[in-house]
Parts: structure tokens; sequence; C-alpha cells
């Protein structure tokens, strides 16, 4: 039979799903790939009953985009052309799609949870440009990993039947494209923008920053403006600076060295310095926040996870949601009290935390990422307004919260985020470094038996915990395999970088080791990307520092050490 198949003059690459939504390289995004998934997840969608995130045909389903040229447009070869093929699928499966335009993901999750709709954000979020992709949410909120397996079924079923169909009768040409479509998109309307903002404002009604002068680094952030006309409208003095029409990947939970030095260069020649209270900024679809602010002749980074604390001790929180990432000053101070059990990386973990929270009795839920993303699974009173909820990640609150928090006790960001129990972290990655080859590293020092989770070495004896933090009971060839990975590890987190002995290692999500002086260095594989990563926590930021970039040296860093052992 003439099939479509048989005529596609390129191998199609099956999108998977990443930490939190679908990512892949530009060069395999066709338009055949997107509306194949995307026709699969709305069948699906269409399946579930609205109590559990459904939707039915007929309804209004609501769309956004970032700002990556192959969001909106056909770039090299014919790949990209994102968003026609998102509407195209919506059309096709009896859905109203409604576009909301160039809108930070937050935006629109607000908006369509606001209307109890589905919506997909088309974007590749922070990851590298030469990637894209969309995360797709419920009526009720996030897709959640116990949908991603029930999803990639009705994926393969439907890959079969387009595949299947008769080329003469298919949608899409050789290459995927589509043959028919309109280059244009919907008309995008600003009802999302409109709400998004006004949700900011009134949380913070009879409320100002009125003396406060920011820097807004705007690159080519989706929210860049917003940064601008959300804190002016709050009072604030913002200039706008470093905008970016070719496409800037900044990974808040990474910043490296290069991308502070563009910072700080912006600082210095956009004022004298010293004038601006803070620099703000976010990442590429503005769920995530980037915070600096000067102290002496530099400006000092404010990583995601400690700002997330400032952020819950502002809002009172009643119980606090955090990734096994996170730094682990929040269980030296006050919020340890609040504190939910660690979740594994994403942000589909941390609301599954939250909503366990909740199910439990807790009060003013909240999470956040060491990426700085924050999260509220309720209403949250202040001052007599109401934030009100939104369970994905956000950078706009946690931005402000901690602006409004230095201003109020009118003191600056250093001096506020110095009141936070004194350990620091940093995060570094490799790019371009295999799964295959991360996984195996995992592998190759984890437990022997998947429910061990927690393994703390004593002195004459090792104590092995689950997820549930019960104690396991530890068989002698364990405790000589657990010992094995404690001088293997050792012996790569060595006294030549400044390690101290190895005294726990926990597994919720990649391989964390704690030394008994307090330095911990966790190591797992992005999500998203072709990443290994590596966090670390120190009671400096030097050390903490000092860690990462250890850990990504070129050409015999700890992680590449770690690769040659597998």
């Amino acid at each position: 039979m003439d099939t479509l198949r048989s005529h596609l003059a390129y191998k199609p690459q099956p999108l998977k799903f990443g930490t939190s939504g679908r990512r892949g390289e530009v060069v395999h995004l066709t338009q055949l790939e997107i509306y194949t998934n995307v026709v699969a997840e709305i069948h699906y969608l269409q399946s579930l009953p609205q109590s559990e995130g459904g939707i039915q045909a007929g309804d209004d389903f609501y769309y956004a985009h970032d700002l990556r040229p192959s969001s909106t447009e056909l770039v090299e070869n014919g790949r990209g052309g994102l968003c026609q093929a998102v509407e195209q699928a919506l059309k096709n499966t009896g859905m109203r799609p409604i576009n909301l335009g160039a809108i930070p993901t937050p935006a629109l999750a607000y908006w369509a949870l606001k209307h109890a709709k589905g919506s997909i954000m088309v974007t590749g979020s922070h990851i590298p440009f030469d990637r894209n992709g969309y995360k797709l949410n419920t009526s009720k909120g996030e897709l959640m990993k116990k949908d991603e397996q029930p999803i990639n079924d009705q994926v393969a079923l439907t890959r079969e039947e387009l595949l299947s169909q008769p080329y003469a009768q298919s949608l899409f040409d050789r290459q995927g494209v589509l043959r028919n479509a309109q280059s244009g998109l919907l008309p995008a309307t600003a009802e999302g923008r409109t709400a998004y903002i006004q949700r900011h404002l009134d949380f913070f009604k009879g409320e100002t920053l009125q003396g406060m002068k920011l820097l807004a680094y705007q690159h080519s952030a989706v929210g860049r403006d917003l940064l601008v006309e959300i804190f002016e409208a709050l009072g604030a003095e913002v200039t706008p600076a470093g905008r970016s029409d070719t496409f800037v990947p900044i990974d808040t939970e990474a910043i490296d060295q290069a991308q502070l030095n563009v910072v700080q260069n912006l600082w210095r020649k956009t004022g004298t310095g010293q004038t601006f209270d803070a620099i703000i900024s976010t990442d590429g679809d503005s769920d995530r926040p980037l915070i600096l602010a000067p102290e002496g002749d530099k400006l000092r980074f404010f990583s995601g996870d400690l700002l997330g604390m400032i952020v819950a001790e502002f809002l009172d929180i009643g119980a606090a949601v955090v990734p096994i990432s996170c730094n682990d000053a929040i269980d030296r101070g006050p919020l340890a009290a609040v504190t939910e059990p660690k979740t594994k990386i994403g942000s589909p973990y941390v609301i599954a935390g939250m909503q366990r929270a909740t199910s439990k009795g807790r009060r003013r839920v909240c999470g956040w990422e060491a990426n700085g993303g924050f999260l509220t699974s309720c209403d949250i009173e202040r001052n007599g307004n109401v934030l009100t909820e939104l369970p994905t990640r956000d950078a706009f609150i946690p931005l402000l919260c901690a602006l409004f928090a230095a201003y109020n006790r009118k003191i600056t960001l250093p001096e506020l985020f110095d009141t936070l129990p004194r350990r620091f972290s940093r995060a570094a990655l490799l790019r371009n470094f295999p799964r295959a080859t991360s996984m195996k590293i995992i592998e190759r020092f984890s437990p022997p038996e998947a429910s061990m989770q927690e393994v703390c070495y004593h002195t004459d004896h090792i104590i092995v915990r689950d997820p549930d933090h019960t104690i396991l009971k530890l068989k002698e060839p364990h405790a000589e395999q657990l010992n094995q990975i404690r001088q293997e590890v050792q012996n790569v987190f060595s006294a030549e970088f400044g390690f101290a002995s190895v005294t726990q290692i926990l597994y919720t999500d990649g391989v964390r080791i704690i030394f008994s002086n307090g330095d911990v260095a966790h190591f797992r594989p992005s999500g998203n990307a072709d990443e290994l990563r590596i966090y670390s926590v120190a009671d400096t930021q030097e050390r903490a520092d000092s860690i990462a970039s250890h850990g990504v040296a070129e050409p015999d860093g700890l992680l590449r050490r770690l690769e040659r052992m597998v």
C-alpha cells in the first residue's frame, strides 16, 4: 500500500517525556511528530473524567509559546512550526483552540486552570537553542508521571494510524510538514497576559516598591516585558537591558560563570552599578526566576532553593515541598518544622508531594525547586489580599516576594539572604553527555536493592532506610556491596579535592553524597537533555563553587572520572 510511511524522506525520532513536558532536538521536531503526540494526548485527556483533569470535545483549549523561532516558524529542513501542528491537532480532535500568544508558561496555566480547561505551552524552557518541545496541562493542572505510560501507549497507536494512511490522503508531505496548513496562527488574545498581571497586583495591593531601582535583564525571555510592566506597576523604577532577538538559553539552576559575567557586564554598562538594588530576570519561558544584587563591586547570585526559602517565610507557609536537590539550609532553620519528605526532581513530583501534604490536612502548602520556580497548591491570604492558587512553576511571585521582604524590612537583598542558615549551593553540568552513559554511572553507584534509598555509614555498621524512612534488615552480601560503593565513591570524591569521609548516600533521585564535614555532592542526569548535572552544598559559597567546578572540569573532573568507571 502507498502509505505515508513509505514516502517519508527521514526516519522519525519519537519525542520523549523529559522532567516536565516533552523535549527534543529541533532537527527531529517535524510537524508530523508534534501532531502525533498532541492528538494522542488530547484523546487521552478526553478519556478522563473531569474530576481527573479530563476535557470534552468542543471545549476551549488554550495554547501559548515562547520566543524560540522553531516554536512558531518552520526553520531549516522544514522542522519546527510547533504551534501550527498543535493548533491543527486541536482542531482535528474536536477542541476549540485559543491562542494566548507569547506569554509565560505560568500565565497560560493560570488562565486555563482558572477556566478548568486544558492547555499546551510550546517551549524548550531553559534548554539549549537547538532543542524545543511543549508542555501539556490537564484541566486540573500539570500532567503527572502516572499519566505518561498510558499516553505513550496512545501515541504508539496514533503513530501507526497516521503512518499507515494512504499518502495521497495524508495531511503531511514526505518531510513531515503539514501540506495545507496556514503559516499563520489564530490571532492571539491578551486575556491570559492581563489576568496574570492582575494576579500580582491584587496580591500586593496596598504595598509599594517605590524607591527601589531594578535592572531587568530581558534577553529572549517570553516574559521580558512583564519584568518591566508588573514591577513598575508596583512602584519600582525598572531599567530594561540586554534584550536579544537571538534566543538565549538561561538555566537558572545551573547558571555558569559565563552567564554571570554577561549580567555583571550589563550591570556595569547600564548604570553606575551601585544604583540598582537588584537585577531580575527569568529563563526562556519565564517560569524560573533569576535574581542578583550588588555586593561591593560585584553581583551576588542567589540560588533558587534559597530564594524559595525567603518566599516561604514571607508567605508564612504551613507546609514546604522541595526536591532532594535543594539546599539543606531548609533543614536547619524554622522551615524544618514544616518541610515534607524530599521528592524526586521535577515539578510533577513536587506537585504530588504538595497533594500528599494537603491530604494530610496541611494548610498554606507551597513547593519550589532548585531553579527557583515556586508553586502554590491553595489560595494564600496575606494582609487581606489573596494569592490565588497556581500549582505550576512561577518566576514572578518569588521575585516579588523577595523584593518586598527586603523593602519592608529596610534591608538589602544580601542582608535578607544572610538571615538564612549559612549553607550555600551551586549547580553545574556537562552538556552533550549521553543519557545512556549517565544511567550507567547511576547504576554503577546504586545499592543492590531499589528499596534502599538512604544508606548511612557508621564506624562499625551500616543503617539502610527505604523511601518511607523504615530501617531495612541488611544482609551480609549487601553490606559488602554498599561498603564497596562507598570506597569507590571516596576514590573519586577524595581528599585531593578537599572531601572528607563519606557518611551518607541518598538515592531519591540520582546519587547524593554527604560527607562528614557537611559537604554535599549530588550527581544525576538531566531529564530534558543529554546533560549530566552536579549539585553542591557547603558551609561557604567558595566551597560550594569549588565542588561544582571540580565536578565539570575538563578533561579530568569528578564527572569525567565517574564516566571512565563505566
